[in-house]
């Protein structure tokens, strides 16, 4: 993969830098800037737009639906994967409808997160397993 420019979108200051601290040993030419809200990301997205973005779901504030919907509005080439929690599968569709194109949990491994990034990145989507196991069960 050529250089890959991302945004995570995290409210858990935590998670943000080790998700990046993990992206940044496994892929050699990446770029990240980090949102805390939904409302601080779509300040970024003023700046510059990105290959991807990873958005959480839930977020004071400006949830990651909400902020979904109003990026692809401006930016509908925009490629956006949320990131959930187990118990967010209430937030699924509601995140499909925003129109996300995959889908990671949290506590994946960093080979899922890979697989999902590059499956997007060529214009596919891509869905936790064990997301969608729980959500059709």
């Amino acid at each position: 993969m050529k250089s890959l420019h991302l945004i995570i979108v995290d409210d858990h200051t935590l998670f943000r830098n080790g998700l990046r601290a993990l992206l940044e040993s496994h892929y050699e030419n990446i770029h990240i800037r980090e949102a805390g809200s939904g409302e601080q990301f779509l300040e970024l997205l003023q700046q510059s737009v990105p290959d991807l973005v990873l958005m959480d779901i839930s977020m004071p504030g400006m949830d990651g639906a909400e902020a979904t919907r109003q990026a692809l509005a401006q930016y509908p080439q925009l490629k956006i994967i949320a990131l959930s929690m187990f118990g967010d599968e209430a937030y699924y569709y509601k995140m499909i409808d925003a129109g996300v194109q995959g889908f990671v949990l949290k506590d994946s491994e960093i080979a899922e997160v890979r697989a999902d990034i590059e499956t997007v990145m060529q214009g596919e989507t891509y869905f936790s397993h064990a997301l969608l196991l729980k959500v059709i069960l």
